[in-house]
Parts: structure tokens; sequence; C-alpha cells
């Protein structure tokens, strides 16, 4: 410990206002020190954000990296920096006098990955395609118990402490999987809204997210709520299944974790089912029997009967049990969905936009990579940089964002946040993930 003491000592310097708070922290809880910084990250990434054109003559180098499976990490091109490397390196970004309004999260603190990037990978980065499995079932109850798996296999184990970049606005994200094509958009900053668009033309499915997320800091947890709406179509069934997210907790007491927590209802409207899942998780004494538990029921909302029981654990195995004959049947492994997935490969390089989540954040990917953490803060800070010097030039001309693959609206009933396809198909992409 007073080796540690001596360490803080020698990167940091009495200062005043909000620094002094911090200081004061490091030396009497370090792990709250590391609590307040990461909400004033989340603080941070709310705040405007636009996107930094790539100049014509500068060549596009796409950057990508392994997808998060399930042990949490991001294949062997990154592994997590230890707790104290982190808390130096905030330390060593912390300077007398500064104003932290315009603080940057140290590269260290994220994953080689945008946000967006991390979206899309819960569609197209999977071993079992369950979306198939979707629009060939023979009965409007198995479309609708696949249609429950494949929620499920969107969610996957996130890392403590570390985060993916905040897309800037304008960032796309376009990847192909077999007959799947899929496509993002960052289309608001404020909030930050991204939008998702895939097609699969052969099975005849259609998928249209909405999703942007509103953290909050509970004092030993942040608790981040996850609003918008996924629909699935299956054209050729006539059926539109409508979906909400889980929210996003990380706890820092009585142990760091990341967990997804709450209520999801699916519903299918064509066909009268509907489901209700609770993800649960940890309790506060830090007892496992819920861990990453998911609980719920598919009902028949004519008369609110209940079908099916649904039980298990997200990252390992879910069953539904038939409550008319009491059989049991898997409908969702996440071994066998979620784990060894394969990296998206370039197919045509010059086929790849400049908004491109592997062009824009390419540089900071590489120096995360290579844990050259001098020269991905330098190539982060430039992005960072020009975001707000776009900002600052559309307030000045009055102009406003115009999304290039979406139009964005807000729902009168709700108040929430929709996006409409501007494409009713979704292009092959450059980027495809090898089957």
């Amino acid at each position: 410990m007073d080796e540690l003491n001596q360490t803080l000592h020698a990167t940091t310097s009495p200062c005043s206002s909000i620094t002094t708070k911090a200081l004061g922290l490091i030396y009497t809880h370090p792990f709250a020190c590391y609590c307040y910084f990461l909400s004033l990250y989340l603080s941070y990434i709310t705040e405007a954000t636009s996107f930094p054109m790539v100049k014509e003559e500068e060549e596009s180098t796409v950057v990508l990296t392994s997808p998060l499976s399930l042990d949490c990490e991001s294949g062997n091109d990154y592994r997590t920096p230890n707790l104290l490397q982190r808390l130096l390196s905030l330390l060593k970004n912390v300077r007398p006098g500064s104003d932290l309004t315009r603080f940057t999260l140290p590269p260290i603190f994220n994953i080689p990955k945008s946000q967006l990037q991390c979206y899309g990978e819960s569609v197209y980065c999977v071993n079992n395609d369950i979306l198939t499995r979707c629009a060939n079932g023979g009965s409007p109850l198995e479309r609708f118990t696949s249609v429950v798996a494949w929620s499920i296999s969107t969610f996957r184990p996130l890392m403590f402490g570390v985060a993916p970049y905040n897309p800037v606005l304008g960032e796309t994200h376009h990847v192909s999987r077999g007959n799947l094509n899929v496509l993002l958009e960052q289309v608001s900053h404020h909030p930050p809204v991204s939008a998702l668009h895939a097609t699969n033309e052969i099975d005849n499915i259609e998928m249209t997210w909405c999703q942007y997320a509103i953290p909050k800091f509970c004092g030993t947890s942040i608790e981040t709520k996850v609003l918008g709406k996924r629909h699935v179509k299956l054209l050729n069934k006539g059926e539109c299944y409508v979906m909400n997210s889980p929210n996003l907790v990380i706890k820092f007491l009585p142990f760091p974790d990341v967990e997804w927590l709450g209520n999801v209802k699916i519903q299918c409207e064509e066909t009268g089912l509907e489901a209700e899942l609770c993800y649960k998780g940890n309790s506060f004494l830090g007892r496992k029997g819920n861990y990453r538990s998911i609980r719920g029921k598919i009902i028949s909302s004519s008369n609110m009967k209940t079908i099916y029981e649904i039980n298990g654990h997200w990252d390992k195995t879910v069953t539904v049990t038939d409550i008319s004959n009491g059989k049991m049947t898997v409908i969702y492994r996440a071994n066998d969905v979620i784990s060894g997935l394969k990296t998206p490969i370039v197919n045509d390089v010059k086929g790849v936009w400049r908004s491109e989540s592997g062009v824009v954040w390419g540089k900071v990917n590489e120096g995360i990579m290579n844990k050259s953490w001098d020269e991905a803060k330098v190539a982060k800070t430039a992005i960072e940089e020009k975001e707000r010097e776009f900002a600052k030039n559309r307030k000045l001309k009055g102009e406003n964002w115009v999304p290039k693959h979406f139009v964005l609206s807000k729902c009168r009933e709700n108040g929430e946040w929709e996006v409409k396809p501007k494409n009713t198909k979704v292009p092959l992409a450059p980027i495809i993930v090898p089957i």
C-alpha cells in the first residue's frame, strides 16, 4: 500500500475545486475514485458529437477487431488492462486546475470498437443462425419461441471498467453475414440514438432497431436505461415482433460487475402471442443463485393463459416448459451461439465508406491493441476535437443534422425516438463475416 501511495503521489499534485475532491478520494478510497471518474465519463458520453469527415486524399484504413464473446473478452487481439493501470492513466490525465467538463476518458478505458459495432455484432456475430429458424418455423408458437431465443442471443457478457467508444454523429457500420445484410448509423447525438436496419432477402426477414441509453449514477452503481424498440418482421408470414431491452447496470459494490437487469416484453400482434422475460443478477450480498438468470413465460394475449414457462441462464442454457404436459425443451445454448466467434473481414476495401466505424476509429484501435496508449490518445483526441468543431460550425450556420440512411422522429404517444429506414433493402456490405 505504501508503494501504491508513492506511485500515486508521483503522478499528481494538490489542486483546487473538483480535482481536489478526486485526489482526496484517491488516498482514502481508491476504488471510490474509480467510481467517481466512471460517473464523470457517463456524463461525458452524453455530450454532443458529430462525424469527423476523413479527407478525400487520405487513404481509408479499416481496423476490425474480434467480436465480444461468451468469455467477455474481444478475442485474442485485446485483453483488459488491470485496475491499477487504469487508475494511474486517469491520474496522468488530470492536471491542477483542469476543466473536467472537457475531460476525455483515456483509451486505456476503451475496448477497441465503437458502441455501434457492439450493436451490430449482436446481430451478425453468431454461430447458430436462429433468425432462419424464426422464419422457417412451422407454427406461430414455434416461430415465436425462436424469436424469444434470438432475442436472448443478442445480449453478451460485458467487461467491467472498460467501454466501447461513443459513436460519432453520422458514423456507420455495414456488415454482411451470409444472406443477412446489416447497416447501422448514429442518427443523433443528444440523446445518442443508434439505428439498425437488416434484411435477408432469401428468408424474407427485415429488422429495424432504434436504441439509445440514459445513464444514471446511483452511488454504488450506474444504471443505464436502454430505450427504443426492436422490430423483427417475418415478411412471408406477415408477422412483426416488437421488443424492448433490459437495463445495463454497472455495479461497484459489493463486487464490481456489469449485468443486464430488468424486464423485457416481446409481442406479436398478428399471432396474439407475447412473452414476459425478467433478467436477474446477483443480490447485494453477492449471492449468485440468480446471476445472469432469466425467467419468464409465453402467453396468449387473448385469454392471458400461460403456454410455456421460460427458465435458465442467458449465458448458459435456456429452456421452455410446456404447461399442458410438463415437457421441457432447450431453446438456447449460449456456448453454441456466441462462443468462438469469427472476426469480420474486409471483402472490398474500395467499397468501405469513410464513415465506417473501423475507419473512423482505426488509428485508436491500433493504438489500443498495440498498447501504444499515447498514440491512441492522440488519435482519439483528434476525433473528438473534430466532433466539437463540426458541431460548432453547424450551430453557427443554424443547420440541423440529417441522417443519411434513416428518418428519425419522436413518437407522439410515449415520447420515445423512432427510426424508419430510407431504403427497403440493405445492400451487400464490403465487410463480411466468414461462415
